[in-house]
């Protein structure tokens, strides 16, 4: 932040020193017109500015959410390759694998993803799965079958633990510092520039100014509302999960 305000700083700097140089070396007039060159510069410039921050604060928002839905399915699908990897296995350690990733997607959607909207991770999940990894190596299995099955059964367990510390990682994900607080203030600049250069709307000239201002601000709160993954109007939901539990009572019926 420090850095921030003397970025600020220094910008302001440079415009008072101009102002005084060219005041020095030549004449000029006075520029106090609300529609002037001055006005009309600056306001396009910081017009622009709030469009190039308000574009920053939607777009990493949308992508994160985009990622992070895509993880979801991914680590679902890991999910459902590793139970049907199971079938191979004995059929009492396929009966526990299974019921195992039962229990680990059902705790997910259950109880883990009510967290994740507070930016949060369980580490009940991350325990259940570390538990079913050391587990699914230490079974005895005979037979290339078997051992092809159990390793294919290691492989998309590591799949879906990679893809579960992305989800943690999404869960924690936020825009860059001072972004929001910057798409604020740029906003609130935009909105008062024409009272500071002097303008005085009155009547049906406010409407527009209304309008304006109205506008910024739900673009604002929205570029809040989207900020994190897993809550507000793009929140990522646990339909993948939920299809994954779906495809488990298909493969496996009752097993």
């Amino acid at each position: 932040m420090v850095a921030y305000a003397l970025s600020i700083l220094a910008a302001g700097g440079v415009v008072l020193l101009a102002a005084l140089l060219f005041r020095m070396v030549r004449r000029a007039e006075d520029d106090r017109d609300p529609g002037g060159p001055s006005a009309a510069h600056a306001g396009a410039m910081l017009s622009a500015l709030f469009l190039l921050v308000f574009a920053i604060a939607i777009i990493v928002p949308w992508t994160t959410a985009d990622a992070a839905r895509q993880n979801t399915h991914a680590e679902s699908q890991a999910a459902i390759d590793a139970y049907w990897a199971a079938d191979a296995l004995p059929a009492d350690d396929a009966r526990q694998v299974r019921a195992a990733l039962r229990d680990y997607v059902t705790f997910v959607v259950r109880d883990e993803w009510p967290l994740m909207a507070q930016g949060r991770m369980d580490p009940v999940g991350g325990a259940r799965m570390d538990a079913l990894r050391a587990r699914a190596g230490e079974l005895k299995v005979s037979g290339t079958t078997q051992e092809d099955a159990k390793s294919d059964l290691l492989e998309h367990l590591s799949a879906v633990s990679t893809a579960r510390a992305q989800r943690a990682a999404d869960a924690l994900a936020t825009p860059p510092d001072g972004l929001l607080l910057l798409t604020v203030l740029t906003g609130l600049v935009v909105v008062v520039f024409p009272f500071l250069a002097g303008a005085r709307p009155r009547g049906l000239t406010l409407l527009p100014m209304l309008a304006m201002a109205g506008l910024l601000g739900f673009g604002v709160y929205l570029t809040w509302d989207i900020s994190h993954a897993f809550d507000g109007p793009l929140a990522v939901g646990p339909e993948a999960f939920k299809g994954a539990l779906q495809e488990f009572a298909r493969i496996g019926g009752g097993m």
